[in-house]
């Protein structure tokens, strides 16, 4: 899942109309998940995630920029938005991306990659004034090699930038990967007991934990409607 690279700046009139209309709305809980470079995996971690996320209980509307239709308020409320984010030229994120409650950035285990992360983060930084970045590692061979990257960038972070890089965890380079792609399928939908689809539920799971804004009353009352019970799965929508 690599689409080609693109730009918000460029983005059809009546999409930037309906994320205006959505952000004139209040922006609720929101992801922002963010590819350090060409090829990374970003689309199939912010896929994956919300997959697992629904798999898990919560109320996901996936959102692509690239590629998406315009977003209507009714679709946003109670929901946690994440958002395949498109960079503009110089970096920064889209003005919806930029309300959002936590920015994932993904890199892969290699030193093109790395490097790629931290220039990345560096004009997250000065565009937006960043305080806090979460990293995931994508495609790592194991769990120790993820953490030695995120220790290492960590550390550069904070002190060239002033900014806490924060580890989202890794997941594991697995075939099943390509395999569900072929099926058009997360691998979580398509492979449940495989090693990326384990991650990406630990992932979730601990992306539950993190500090979100608050819901308003309107929003929160729209989540627990959407609450599913033990005899209905959670729906994944995607735009």
């Amino acid at each position: 899942m690599n689409p080609k690279e693109s730009t918000v700046k460029n983005m059809p009139t009546d999409q930037a109309d309906g994320l205006r209309q959505l952000m004139s709305h209040g922006a609720g809980q929101m992801l922002a998940v963010v590819g350090s470079g060409p090829a990374v995996g970003a689309t199939s971690v912010a896929v994956n995630l919300a997959a697992a996320l629904a798999q898990q209980g919560k109320d996901v509307l996936l959102f692509d920029e690239r590629r998406g239709r315009p977003l209507q308020t009714g679709q946003r409320k109670g929901r946690l938005l994440v958002i395949d984010t498109a960079l503009d030229l110089q970096g920064a994120l889209s003005p919806l991306a930029a309300q959002a409650d936590h920015v994932l950035v993904v890199l892969q285990p290699n030193a093109a990659s790395i490097k790629a992360c931290y220039s990345c983060i560096k004009k997250l930084h000065y565009a937006h004034a960043l305080q806090r970045v979460r990293v995931l590692v994508n495609r790592a061979s194991d769990k120790a090699q993820a953490q030695h990257i995120l220790a290492n960038l960590a550390h550069t972070s904070g002190r060239y930038l002033s900014l806490t890089l924060q580890s989202a965890g890794a997941v594991r380079a697995d075939a099943r990967l390509s395999d569900a792609r072929r099926l058009n399928l997360s691998v979580v939908e398509a492979f449940q007991t495989s090693p990326a689809t384990i991650d990406f539920h630990q992932i979730a799971s601990d992306l539950l934990q993190w500090t979100w804004r608050p819901l308003d009353d309107g929003e929160a009352s729209a989540q627990a409607t959407a609450r599913p019970t033990s005899e209905a799965k959670p729906a994944l929508q995607m735009h």
